[in-house]
């Protein structure tokens, strides 16, 4: 891993400074990614760009900033982003502090701030080495998520169009799966959620063998089956289903055909159901009938001493005595069966007897 702490002056920074909003910002000559296409949005607000720009006018010290060196030639920000952007917009007008912009400043004060150095870290190295540093790294602020990290590992053609799709609030990600998926888009969250789909759990290994593809087209026709799929499966729109691990579902039951109607019907009927009190976990139970993923209410611990109290502590199945500790609350009549959490339908096994019923 090769580490290079430079100073770079603000007028180097500026140089071909250009926004050209959802297609990227760019400066140093155009050889910086500010943000990369679609990346996070620019998020401080007037209080801190202001105090960036305070900082740099008293002279004071900014923290040290990461750019990551790319195959090409070029530089993409890691950690600075922000920063870079006040500073970017300042210069070019975008503007003021305290009713001055920049080219209100008299000449000496331009100067001052154009001959201000950066500090700046210029990071290369292999993939392995650049995740592991860019996760040491101290961030004041807004800290990297993994996949901002990674999109910094295996930046490149893929990445930037990838990041039109996901990255971005209002992306074609957001507006197709926004009620069927957690996280943010301009945290890079989507697009890792849509990748560890489509990689079954290898972000890594797919984002590295895909670095320099062209395109992201694949990985959004693949988000768009998934989505679909979710859809034309369970036709009720329902807040349940935010959240749910839908790409592995889809890799998993894409090729069954269902019963739309019972599925909906089937699905009210455990949303009802008092017992049922993981909601969330209808949609993996009536594809895969686990009923782990459901998270069947258990007996409390008050019902389960009457009942081991009844019973004199022996099991009903070995006729062996135990102590409370050493027994497990069982459904007479399995849930799945009708059976509901409820004291009539309360027996106390012991745990071997238990564990082999729930075997079965």
């Amino acid at each position: 891993m090769k580490i290079e702490l430079k100073e770079v002056a603000v007028k180097e920074l500026i140089r071909g400074y250009e926004d050209n909003n959802e297609n990227g910002v760019v400066g140093f000559d155009g050889k910086l990614d500010i943000r990369p296409p679609y990346q996070r949005e620019f998020i401080y607000g007037e209080k801190e760009r202001r105090a960036v720009i305070d900082t740099l006018q008293k002279d004071f010290p900014l923290n040290v900033m990461y750019w990551a060196v790319r195959e090409d030639g070029g530089f993409e920000v890691i950690d600075g982003q922000q920063r870079t952007l006040s500073i970017c917009q300042y210069v070019n007008g975008d503007f003021s502090v305290e009713g001055l912009g920049f080219h209100n400043l008299q000449n000496d004060k331009q100067e001052q701030i154009l001959n201000y150095k950066l500090m700046v870290y210029f990071c290369s190295g292999t993939d392995s080495e650049k995740l592991e540093w860019f996760k040491t790294i101290n961030i004041a602020g807004k800290p990297l998520f993994d996949q901002e990290l990674r999109n910094a590992v295996y930046s490149g053609s893929w990445v930037s169009d990838a990041k039109r799709y996901f990255s971005k609030t209002g992306c074609a990600a957001y507006g197709l799966g926004s009620d069927y998926m957690n996280g943010s888009p301009i945290r890079q969250e989507y697009l890792e959620t849509a990748i560890d789909w489509i990689s079954n759990g290898d972000i890594r290994g797919y984002m590295s063998a895909h670095q320099h593809d062209s395109n992201a087209s694949a990985l959004w026709l693949y988000f768009q089956s998934v989505i679909t799929w979710v859809k034309s499966t369970f036709t009720i729109k329902r807040k349940f289903m935010k959240g749910v691990d839908w790409g592995s579902l889809y890799n998993k039951y894409k090729d069954v055909v269902y019963d739309t109607k019972a599925i909906e019907a089937e699905t009210a009927k455990l949303i009802a159901d008092d017992d049922v009190e993981n909601k969330k976990g209808i949609y993996p139970y009536i594809l895969g009938r686990d009923e782990r993923y459901l998270g069947i209410r258990a007996f409390s611990d008050s019902m389960k001493m009457k009942v081991y109290e009844r019973q004199n502590g022996i099991c009903v199945k070995c006729g062996k005595s135990f102590k409370f500790s050493e027994m497990e609350g069982d459904h007479i009549t399995p849930w799945h069966e009708g059976g509901k959490t409820i004291e009539s339908n309360l027996q106390m096994l012991c745990k071997d007897d238990n564990r082999r019923k729930s075997g079965k």
